[in-house]
């Protein structure tokens, strides 16, 4: 039998696993409208569909579970039992289980896991042929935990007569239009069709070639006709020129043929390539009502889960990153934002709380939002914990605005839950949804009020294809994602003043520092552009200012393929990728973030980061530390730190731009985070150890990692010492410096 490359076992892993999430959903939904009978058909028959599936592999045991579950369901359905919290609890669970038994690696470990677990799950599922026991443990349900949930099996009780449905076969998978394709696969097409397209609007050079040409030949021709001697050979020269016109003319109507409908093609084709990566944001949702019911319950909390937008479309792997960032908020709006019912009673709100994961696109970008009606952010609790930890001054705190309090909810370590549970107060959560965000070229925005908060997550569709703006620096053309960008403004140059030595201008009621793309990328022109009345600037929102860069001119925008730089070519500082255009040139793909840091280091320091390090070095005694860190907090607490004890500081916002701003050299010290996007703290610690030039320069770890085994991880690739984060706390941070390098001066 040809399953196209899948086995059987890959085959039961997909139907298994589709209607196991068919069967948590529903089930929630069912408790919640245990009078609607017609949530329970859908339930019968996905526990039968993984009935006849297991059946086809031969697991016994699943067949037993999945048989007993569809009875448990025709007796919901016939109305002989309710669906009480906890039948839904123990159809949960035997959900869970059916699922574990789907996410094994194979099919000889799913078989030796079953036989490992086959006491329980008979036991659970002897238990839904009696009335359904006391509510089960509210430890997490995954397939890890399972083997540790015990089930009181009561006594069999012989289940009323009931008519058995008609059986139904098990859903082929033939039926559905889906078919199994490995992700390298849709990958390899996406990137030939991305080609194919570039290769098809290539030939708009013949024709303009073949126009030209036949331009040419009209000159020939009309030369000839003038001439004042005919004679044979000018006769024979003109009736030459115009069989080749006529020639000229076929060949660029067949061009103009060709590549009219090859471009239709191959645009057709490239669309239905990028389509292919697409996934439904819905898909990343399915999980969230039952989370929220079991988190909600475990908490003693009634909460209402909707999710808006679930057909708008997102790059696959941009919707696999976010399952973890969206599961944290949701986590922290229930056990930190929303109420218990008799608070929100005592407040005039509905007992029920209502959380809403909402998905859409805006201003060619995805933006997802979690929002809950719960108390709001405590901004005096929140600034009392900074306090508490040594990150910032109470008259510092006292002056911030909410934009800049709440980046401190992004700080690891950082909780304001009052006690440590399964649920929060570790200080691990919001920190990874910051560092997904930034991965991807995105950004975090939080609201809070009295009626609730909001996490507003705004990100790329797609990393595949990005629409760019594409401006002219030196004369080149470059490109911008257009997903980072504020806004693009032409404005007189009269119009920009000198504020503080620096060039800047004032848009919205904000004054805005300029710095010359160009001077960033050091292109080192020598023609350069001539001076016009107005120049173009773009926005670029740093944190909670504003920066703006100036560049040649605008020149329009565009969807462009995205290529990755070939690995040989390393780390190419402010370049993020590169792109063909239409004409078949070559288009850079210049990094945002990375602009932006080093024209931060110019308006604040007055040059570039890392710029004629060696020479300022032995011109002063004051030893300099590179910080390395992507959260915008972290690295602000790191250096603040630094600078008040007299050290000379630059800042980095991951190890890709850390290692741009170490080529230049003249740093007596490195201080490093672990998990950063692009490249991480391991990966630039190994990177230095084996260059020559950074071999023995010493390099200090702090993360929020406190493991032996992350210890040890980071010892081996080199550090010279490892820190948690809690070290700022007291005076660990700046002892361990100062023993590595001695006092600032």
């Amino acid at each position: 039998m040809d399953l196209g490359g899948f086995s059987m076992f890959d085959l039961f892993q997909t139907e298994v696993l589709q209607h196991a999430a068919t069967l948590a959903d529903g089930l929630v939904a069912l408790e919640q409208r245990a009078s609607d009978p017609k949530l329970v058909e859908p339930l019968m028959r996905a526990a039968h569909s993984i009935k006849g599936a297991a059946r086809i592999v031969n697991l016994d045991v699943a067949v037993h579970l999945a048989h007993a579950m569809e009875e448990c369901l025709i007796r919901v359905q016939k109305g002989q039992e309710r669906p009480t919290p906890e039948r839904i609890d123990q159809l949960l669970k035997g959900s869970d289980t059916l699922a574990a038994i789907a996410q094994r690696t194979s099919e000889d470990d799913a078989r030796l896991w079953l036989e490992q677990e086959r006491k329980t799950i008979i036991a659970l599922s002897e238990c839904f042929s009696s009335s359904p026991a006391a509510p089960p443990s509210t430890q997490p349900r995954t397939a890890e935990h399972f083997a540790s949930i015990e089930v009181t099996a009561a006594r069999p009780a012989t289940p009323p007569a009931v008519p058995h449905p008609a059986p139904t076969a098990a859903a082929p998978i033939a039926h559905s239009a889906g078919v199994l394709v490995s992700s390298s696969r849709l990958d390899r097409i996406l990137e030939l069709s991305g080609e194919s397209l570039v290769e098809t609007r290539r030939l708009g050079s013949v024709r303009r070639t073949l126009t030209r040409a036949k331009a040419a030949q009209r000159q020939l021709a009309d030369a000839l006709d003038l001439m004042s001697a005919p004679s044979p050979a000018a006769g024979a020269a003109i009736g030459a020129a115009a069989t080749s016109r006529q020639a000229l003319d076929d060949a660029l109507a067949q061009v103009e043929e060709h590549l009219r409908r090859g471009e239709e093609l191959a645009s057709a084709l490239h669309h239905e390539a990028v389509s292919s990566r697409m996934r439904p944001f819905g898909d990343a949702c399915g999980t969230f009502p039952r989370s929220v019911r079991d988190i909600a319950r475990s908490l003693g909390k009634d909460v209402r889960v909707e999710v808006l937008g679930e057909q708008v479309p997102v790059d696959r792997e941009i919707l696999r990153q976010l399952e973890a960032p969206l599961g944290h908020l949701i986590r922290n709006a229930i056990d930190h934002g929303i109420e218990s019912p008799d608070e929100r009673t005592a407040k005039g709100k509905p007992r029920q709380a209502s959380l809403r994961v909402r998905a859409g696109h805006h201003a060619g970008g995805l933006v997802v939002e979690v929002r809950d009606d719960g108390r709001g952010i405590d901004r005096e609790r929140l600034r009392q914990r900074i306090a508490e930890k040594g990150l910032a001054e109470q008259s510092t705190l006292a002056a911030l605005d909410d934009s800049e309090l709440f980046d401190f909810l992004f700080l690891p370590g950082l909780s304001t839950a009052e006690k440590v549970t399964d649920i929060s107060g570790r200080g691990v959560g919001l920190d990874v949804v910051q560092s997904m965000v930034h991965a991807v070229g995105g950004s975090v925005d939080v609201r809070s009020d009295s009626e609730g908060t909001s996490f507003a997550l705004r990100l790329p569709v797609t990393l595949s294809v990005v629409r760019a703006a594409v401006v002219a620096i030196g004369g080149e053309p470059y490109a911008m994602a257009l997903s980072r960008l504020e806004r693009i403004d032409r404005i007189e140059r009269n119009a920009i003043s000198m504020v503080e030595g620096r060039p800047a201008f004032t848009i919205r009621g904000e004054c805005v520092g300029i710095v010359g793309a160009e001077e960033l990328l050091e292109t080192g022109t020598t023609n350069p552009a001539p001076q016009t009345e107005t120049v173009s600037i773009i926005s670029v929102l740093a944190g909670q200012r504003t920066i703006g860069l100036m560049v040649d001119d605008f020149l329009g925008e565009e969807d462009l393929v995205v290529r990755r730089l070939d690995p040989r070519l390393g780390d190419v500082a402010h370049v993020d990728a590169a792109s063909i255009r239409e004409s078949g040139e070559l288009l850079l793909i210049l990094d945002t973030d990375d602009l932006v840091q080093s024209a931060i280091q110019l308006l604040e320091q007055g040059r570039l980061r890392g710029s004629s390090v060696a020479s300022q070095t032995r011109a002063s005694t004051v030893r300099r530390v590179l910080v390395v860190e992507d959260s915008i907090t972290v690295r602000e607490v790191e250096r603040q730190m630094l600078v008040r004890a007299g050290y000379a500081v630059e800042t980095a916002v991951d190890g890709v731009d850390g290692w741009n701003a170490l080529q230049k050299g003249g740093y007596d010290l490195v201080v490093s985070d672990i998990d950063m996007p692009r490249m991480n703290g391991i990966e630039l610690v190994k990177r230095l150890r084996a260059d020559p030039r950074f071999a023995s320069i010493p390099v200090v770890i702090v993360s929020y990692k406190d493991r032996d085994e992350d210890r040890l991880a980071g010892m081996e690739a080199g550090a010279s010492a490892y820190l948690t984060k809690g070290s700022f706390q007291d005076r660990s941070f700046l002892q361990t410096i100062v023993g590595l390098i001695g006092e600032a001066r």
